[in-house]
């Protein structure tokens, strides 16, 4: 990574500063004849950028330091293992500033915070990850108020786990989807109320949703001996009408797969294919994590609530109840990168970890 300070660095400790990570992005973005390509010098460009605003926003504004990677990643090109690079820097730099901001593509960044969420678990300060519909020099795009909104919020003492700011928002982190690919409100929070919102000028942070409130006394983390898990050893299974029991088990009983997230209709339910449900008690039996959540936006999945759900659990089917797509994938790498038992990696899916569940 290379690193470029703000002009207020002189104006306050380090440990008084956020620390700005960019890793590329739309939002970074500058037009040449070909097109959007990356651009470079994101520091002085945020600098600049926020220069454009009213006085009073710009007094407001915390001292910061930018660091911006050598080799920027494409959002969609991103693996768990850029999600467990992105926790190490932090957690590499985490006593010396008081909040961090994670500037990054919009395609995968609801899975990167997630990820994140994990791996940076009892976190005591802010972590807020970013981007932009449009780049930077776009008039009036929306990067310059994610920009501001995020530095607002990731110098608030009382925030202390990972969220997205996106289009005057502050969503949690394991919590949150892109919900559409053009509009500036890209970001929602189906299954739980944003925790903190910009109101006009002022930033409102809401303390009895937050994790700081909802779990004290939680241990701080630590950053885990990981494994890699980038390798396609876990699988994601979104049913279809007509899916037939090969297709499934081609991908579940492969050697390498150590664990999948199936995506079931409605509140559980899968077709009444003979030998479905052996197909996942085996898998379940050699000891891969299985999960499953609901393909709908909304709402929890309740599993042997209707006879086409019936025999999911006892197969050994974890309940994703109403954790987003993101959530519970990450969970899975969260939790198979660790040197952990199945059983025990069968009840940290099943407990609320960081606000997931």
């Amino acid at each position: 990574m290379s690193s470029t300070s703000s002009p207020l660095v002189n104006t306050a400790p380090t440990q008084e500063r956020i620390l700005v990570i960019y890793t590329g992005g739309t939002i970074g973005m500058q037009q040449h004849v070909e097109g959007l390509t990356p651009g470079g010098n994101f520091s002085e460009r945020m600098a600049t950028a926020l220069s454009q605003l009213p006085l009073a926003h710009q007094h407001a504004i915390p001292a910061y330091d930018v660091v911006s990677y050598t080799s920027l990643i494409d959002s969609s090109a991103a693996t768990p293992l850029t999600w467990q690079q992105l926790a190490k820097d932090i957690a590499n730099q985490l006593t010396l500033y008081r909040g961090f901001i994670v500037v990054h593509g919009t395609d995968t960044l609801s899975w990167t915070a997630a990820s994140l969420a994990y791996q940076l678990q009892g976190l005591d300060r802010p972590v807020v990850l970013t981007g932009a519909m449009h780049p930077l020099e776009t008039a009036n795009g929306d990067a310059l108020d994610n920009l501001y909104g995020a530095l607002r919020f990731a110098a608030s003492a009382e925030l202390r786990e990972v969220a997205i700011f996106f289009a005057n928002r502050l969503l949690r982190g394991s919590r949150a989807i892109k919900q559409h690919s053009e509009a500036l409100d890209a970001f929602t929070s189906p299954s739980y109320p944003l925790i903190g919102e910009r109101v006009g000028d002022d930033f409102i942070y809401y303390p009895s949703r937050g994790l700081a409130y909802q779990q004290r006394g939680a241990p701080r983390f630590e950053l885990s001996d990981y494994q890699c898990v980038a390798n396609g050893e876990i699988i994601r299974i979104v049913l279809w009408p007509g899916i037939s029991l090969w297709q499934v088990a081609s991908l579940l009983n492969d050697s390498r797969v150590k664990g999948a997230l199936f995506q079931l209709w409605g509140s559980g339910n899968i077709p009444n294919t003979p030998g479905l449900l052996d197909i996942i008690a085996n898998a379940s039996g050699e000891g891969k994590l299985l999960a499953a959540i609901s393909q709908c936006p909304q709402g929890s999945i309740h599993l042997g609530a209707y006879a086409a759900g019936h025999g999911l659990a006892e197969a050994g089917l974890l309940s994703g109840e109403n954790m987003t797509p993101e959530a519970a994938f990450t969970k899975l790498v969260h939790l198979l990168a660790q040197p952990l038992s199945i059983d025990k990696q069968r009840e940290r899916f099943l407990t609320p970890l960081v606000g997931e569940r």
